[in-house]
């Protein structure tokens, strides 16, 4: 089961998905809420905090998360502080009762990894690709359009046509026809 516990949250923060099964992982940690007491309300415990990226709304509560639990954050460069475990472009993670191929897509940020399992046909977007044809911010140090379209184009290559889920780091996830939204998101990226 995937939940969103930053949804309705009123504060600067990613969303926050508790991916609960075999491998119970947060994926991104958020910012700005009490993300350690949502967890607990809905698991006893986890086996790590998997990032799509460190961005500090997708970090600012990694500390809170990996010292409640005494958990991992995986993520793609353990260069960057508070990622212990590095996840390898293609490098295949289980997230909850899945595995989630893991795929390196820098343009928003260099250290930016989307998750796709065909099986249950699900996407962890992160902020790469977002509903409607929005497509993660290239303003920002590290971003860069031209690699953001590449990114967007390899998930698009790569997922099923037929994808049930797109979970994104902000806003609202894609359960109807998702794999649209990122064609709209590749086309939208070229014309802006």
């Amino acid at each position: 089961m995937i939940t969103n516990l930053a949804q309705g949250v009123q504060a600067f923060t990613s969303n926050v998905f508790l991916v609960d099964g075999e491998r119970t992982v947060l994926v991104d940690a958020g910012a700005n809420f009490d993300v350690v007491a949502a967890v607990r309300e809905r698991v006893d415990d986890l086996n790590a905090v998997v990032l799509t990226h460190t961005h500090r709304d997708h970090v600012g509560n990694l500390e809170a998360v990996t010292d409640a639990f005494d958990v991992d954050a995986w993520g793609y460069d353990t260069a960057i502080d508070g990622v212990d475990r590095a996840i390898a472009d293609e490098e295949t993670v289980r997230l909850g009762d899945h595995e989630y191929v893991a795929l390196h897509t820098p343009g928003h940020k260099n250290d930016h990894l989307c998750f796709y399992a065909e099986r249950p046909g699900v996407l962890f977007a992160g902020d790469l690709i977002f509903q409607n044809g929005s497509f993660g911010r290239t303003d920002l140090e590290e971003g860069d359009r031209e690699t953001l379209i590449e990114s967007i184009d390899r998930v698009r290559e790569r997922i099923d046509p037929d994808l049930e889920e797109m979970h994104t780091g902000h806003g609202p996830s894609v359960t109807s026809d998702p794999y649209d939204h990122v064609e709209l998101s590749a086309q939208m990226a070229r014309q802006a």
